[in-house]
């Protein structure tokens, strides 16, 4: 007899896209989101930050501001969580400007950095200050 399994939620989804993260499984966070379009549910902007945070945790700076499009796109207000991990994800890569254009971003939506996302801008903002001078 087979039974009866409910189906999974957004919350659901969302627990294991933040679990993908932290075992550095950022295709699967990634395709989990595809998977809750799928599933005929709408992702949140905690189901995007956990995928952008993913990314982050990989490397994966592209992804994650690929996202970040993605929610703007599906009106989903990015939160600090998003963008901080966005600017992690650029700075870790020596994105630099990429990284100070989030900064930017974050704060016309009103939003206030964290200490880890200040510290990744200072850090950005020295790189790209460098590299301007080594371009001189």
């Amino acid at each position: 007899m087979w039974e009866a399994r409910p189906k999974p939620d957004v919350v659901s989804y969302n627990a294991v896209i933040n679990a993908c993260g932290k075992d550095a499984q950022w295709q699967r966070a990634v395709a989990l989101l595809s998977e809750i379009r799928e599933a005929k549910l709408e992702p949140t902007a905690i189901s995007y930050s956990a995928g952008i945070s993913a990314c982050e945790k990989s490397v994966q700076w592209q992804r994650a501001l690929a996202l970040l499009r993605e929610m703007l796109e599906a009106k989903l207000e990015p939160n600090v969580i998003s963008y901080s991990a966005g600017i992690s994800a650029c700075e870790k890569s020596e994105q630099w400007q990429r990284a100070l254009a989030l900064l930017r971003r974050m704060r016309e939506a009103t939003l206030e950095p964290t200490s880890a996302t200040t510290l990744g801008s200072a850090r950005a903002r020295r790189a790209s200050n460098g590299s301007r001078l080594w371009r001189c």
